[in-house]
């Protein structure tokens, strides 16, 4: 049995980890878009290095798109086997995928418009057909449920605290007589979340595969976000008379923000100005969240005695199409407006931020984890000239971040989700999904607390699991 790592290696994005077995039977997990690395983006997004057709089984952790968002593509090029994951990840991940292929064809369309002499033209990676074939293939796996995927195959999902449906994966491999126990954690939330539960206690596992993003980071000790929102939409809106923007993933984040802000409501604190959430794909993702309160916290749960709705408040307003999304832009009034994606790579927010960022008054507030290369890691690094849609714009506007909004653990978090295995009897502890020095000082706290082999594999490597 070997394991080779396609994606998410020495960095944050991409996930795709592949598991063969003797027998020739493959299992992937995770298919993730790389996203926000550079000019080689596409490049990788092209090339899985292995064969979509000899792929038996495949295993989603949870629904973001650098976790699902190759999936369809996967599909288009012959792999026809189940797709298993959590009922939340199933209902999400069809949206979003859905989503994603509309993005890709009106931003190959938008480029393709504004084509330089000599450039190539643009193509989607899959088509609307594509994704509804991949749902097609999902099989939901329940919280908890040992699963026979075959008789030497037995998957366990674990709540992984992260976003709605989100799972760590536990396989147990039978190969000649010997049971072999491996754990991907896909993405860790975090212990004490806005909204969420904590992450599951699990199983004892003979490898495992870890996240590794915030691998030198402590969340803790930042200021309460609702604090934080509440002074930054203030000396915006109503000192400077300008613009909020800010770019939030659909899943996750989004609804962390509305429940802050409804929080501030609720105190009497949150400023009279409008507030949109430009992204209809957010609002179907918070509909879906609604229609799962099983996945709140008991802090959620004692809120919801006194607010039957806390994603909404006064001023809120779900913007759809795509004409009100441009008015947005042609209103000089002060308003806060919440739009996809998280790293101001692809969709409306980055219109959004081309049709703002050369004011002084308007702020454009980054909320949680950018891969450095894409647009809002070079916002967030301070540049003062970025490129959207090819052409170069001088930053103007205030670039802040609220660094405590992550649905991803810090160190602390990622070693109170291993503390429930016996590092003795880990047989090797891979990290994944993380920046490679971030990975290195993560490995050192590793070592010292008893994991003794960690390793950090590069891109594409492959290891044997005896």
């Amino acid at each position: 049995m070997n394991i080779a790592f396609h994606g998410a290696a020495r960095t944050v994005t991409g996930s795709k980890h592949l598991i063969t077995l003797k027998n020739g039977i493959q299992i992937l997990l995770d298919c993730g878009l790389f996203q926000g690395m550079g000019h080689v983006t596409d490049k990788l997004n092209d090339y899985f290095g292995f064969d979509a057709k000899r792929i038996t089984y495949m295993i989603l952790s949870h629904a973001h798109i650098d976790h699902c968002g190759l999936l369809p593509k996967l599909v288009a090029e012959g792999f026809e086997g189940k797709i298993f994951c959590t009922a939340a990840t199933m209902d999400l991940a069809r949206i979003l995928m859905m989503d994603s292929a509309k993005i890709q064809m009106q931003d190959a369309e938008y480029a393709n418009r504004h084509l330089h002499h000599g450039e190539e033209m643009e193509e989607a990676l899959y088509t609307e057909d594509d994704v509804i074939k991949t749902v097609g293939q999902m099989k939901v796996v329940e919280y908890e449920e040992d699963f026979e995927i075959e008789p030497d195959i037995r998957l366990k999902f674990t709540d992984a605290g992260h976003i709605l449906g989100s799972a760590a994966v536990h396989l147990t491999i039978t190969e000649d007589g010997k049971p072999t126990r491996i754990t991907f954690s896909g993405d860790v939330g975090r212990y004490g979340d806005l909204l969420l539960k904590s992450p599951q206690q699990f199983d004892q596992a003979d490898y495992i595969l870890m996240e590794s993003t915030y691998g030198d980071s402590l969340h803790k000790d930042l200021d309460p976000i609702e604090n934080m929102l509440l002074e930054i939409i203030n000396n915006t809106c109503k000192i400077k008379k300008g613009k909020v923007i800010i770019p939030a993933f659909a899943v996750g984040r989004t609804q962390e923000l509305l429940y802050a802000l409804n929080g501030l409501e609720l105190k009497g604190k949150l400023p009279d100005v409008p507030y949109y959430v430009d992204s209809p794909l957010s609002s179907k993702a918070t509909e879906i969240l609604k229609n799962h309160p099983e996945v709140y916290n008991n802090g959620v749960k004692e809120t919801l005695k006194i607010d039957h709705d806390v994603f909404g408040f006064k001023g809120l307003r779900f913007i759809e199409s795509v004409e009100e999304s441009k008015a947005l832009n042609e209103d000089p009034r002060p308003c806060v407006i919440i739009s996809a994606s998280g790293m101001a790579e692809a969709g409306r927010v980055k219109h959004h931020i081309r049709n703002n960022i050369g004011n002084p008054k308007n702020t454009i507030l980054m909320v949680g984890y950018c891969e450095p290369n894409s647009l809002g890691g070079k916002l967030i690094a301070g540049q003062k000239v970025v490129e959207i849609f090819r052409e170069e714009y001088e930053v103007k506007a205030e670039v802040q971040s609220i660094k405590s909004m992550s649905a991803h653990g810090d160190y602390e978090d990622l070693l109170h989700f291993l503390s429930c295995q016996d590092p003795a009897k880990v047989k090797q502890l891979f990290l994944v999904h993380g920046e490679y020095e971030v990975q290195q000082h993560f490995a050192t706290r590793l070592k010292d607390n008893g994991f003794k082999h960690v390793a950090i594999p590069e891109y594409h490597q492959v290891f044997e699991l005896a």
